[in-house]
């Protein structure tokens, strides 16, 4: 096997070759370059990845025909993420999803977070690690070449406590995978929840509510009007939850439901079965009339389903192209919302010394 760096680019080199190109993406206000990195497999797919945000900005896919496009939503110009994407492709942290009225009390002590999503906190705060930009390594692993990005969050960012060091890795293997690895650690007891929120589009039509959506799950954790967990477990068992087996996402999406009310659709977490902090498959997404098909397997605890009910209105690049709602789907493995409040849920404490590890696939076929 040969390694080869030379400047912007790697190459993995064997009977077969990989590889990962650098170019600069933009420039933020105080200096700072956000570069982005083109990676490719064997087979042709492509996915592009910028410092900013850790973010996926392109995941380019074939059909049964063979025909590549592009199945997740992002932007071409860094201005537009830092003003309009509602974290579009982001490593989503320090913590994802929500937390009831910005507050928990940990090792005795309350502390207090911005309420960016009122009246709770939302995705690590209006200047979480989804909105700073990573330091970006290229690395060489047992599957090919990988990129890594690291943040570093001083005590006390965005109200939680503990120098915290977060490590993210994608890697776009031979095997028509996505594998992103997570790695974080502190100087403090801390809480921790990451996740990944690519909002994914598998035919490039305006709707997916006619994509099938299978998880492994047999409960939600239901949520109050702010959709923050009750702290009960809903089972999906003649629900409009129920996606034991394939079914649309549209097919009961509009029912009368006081949970899809809250939401304005799915906008929730599904406790998933087997959880063992191994990783397993989880879920599987699937547009019949193109084929292309995600597999989704994580270490986490959870999966939130968020079917981009609020997307309406957002800018697209094109002009006078604005985007709908239901549009596209998020399939963000995480820990549970507003588990620092919740006793009985998954820990997500982190403590001094500790390491914490986590790792989701999304596997692409076409059927």
């Amino acid at each position: 096997m040969l390694f080869i760096l030379q400047a912007d680019y790697i190459f993995l080199l064997n009977d077969l070759l990989m590889s990962i190109r650098k170019e600069k993406f933009g420039q933020l206000k105080n200096g700072e370059t956000v570069y982005q990195f083109i990676l490719k497999n064997k087979n042709g797919l492509m996915a592009k990845v910028i410092s900013y945000g850790g973010t996926l900005t392109e995941l380019w896919t074939p059909d049964r025909k063979g025909k590549r496009i592009n199945i997740v939503l992002g932007y071409q110009k860094l201005e537009n993420y830092l003003k309009h994407s509602p974290y579009f492709g982001a490593t989503v942290g320090r913590y994802a999803n929500r937390i009831a009225k910005g507050r928990f009390k940990l090792s005795g002590k309350t502390y207090r977070l911005a309420t960016n999503n009122s009246p709770n906190h939302l995705h690590g705060g209006p200047r979480g690690l989804a909105l700073q930009n990573w330091q970006t390594e290229i690395i060489k692993t047992s599957e090919g070449a990988a990129l890594a990005l690291t943040c570093f969050s001083p005590d006390g960012a965005e109200g939680f406590p503990g120098n915290l060091t977060t490590t993210v890795t994608y890697c776009l293997t031979d095997k028509n995978e996505l594998k992103i690895k997570y790695h974080a650690v502190t100087d403090q007891t801390t809480v921790v929840n990451f996740t990944h929120h690519s909002y994914f589009n598998l035919s490039g039509k305006e709707s997916v509510l006619d994509h099938l959506l299978a998880i492994k799950s047999d409960r939600i954790t239901s949520t109050d009007k702010t959709l923050i967990p009750t702290g009960n477990y809903l089972h999906v068992h003649n629900t409009p939850f129920d996606f034991r087996k394939l079914a649309p996402l549209g097919a009961r999406i509009f029912e009368p439901h006081l949970q899809l009310k809250n939401a304005g659709g799915y906008d929730h977490n599904w406790v998933l079965s087997g959880w063992n902090n191994r990783l397993r498959s989880v879920a599987v997404l699937y547009d019949s009339e193109s084929g292309r098909k995600i597999k989704v397997a994580t270490t986490e605890p959870g999966l939130q389903i968020y079917t981009g009910n609020f997307l309406a209105g957002t800018p697209t690049e094109k002009k006078g192209v604005k985007l709908k709602n239901y549009q596209a789907v998020c399939l963000e493995t995480q820990h549970f919302p507003d588990s620092p409040n919740q006793s009985h849920f998954p820990s997500t404490v982190l403590e001094a010394g500790e390491e914490f590890r986590s790792e989701t696939v999304y596997g692409f076929e076409v059927g």
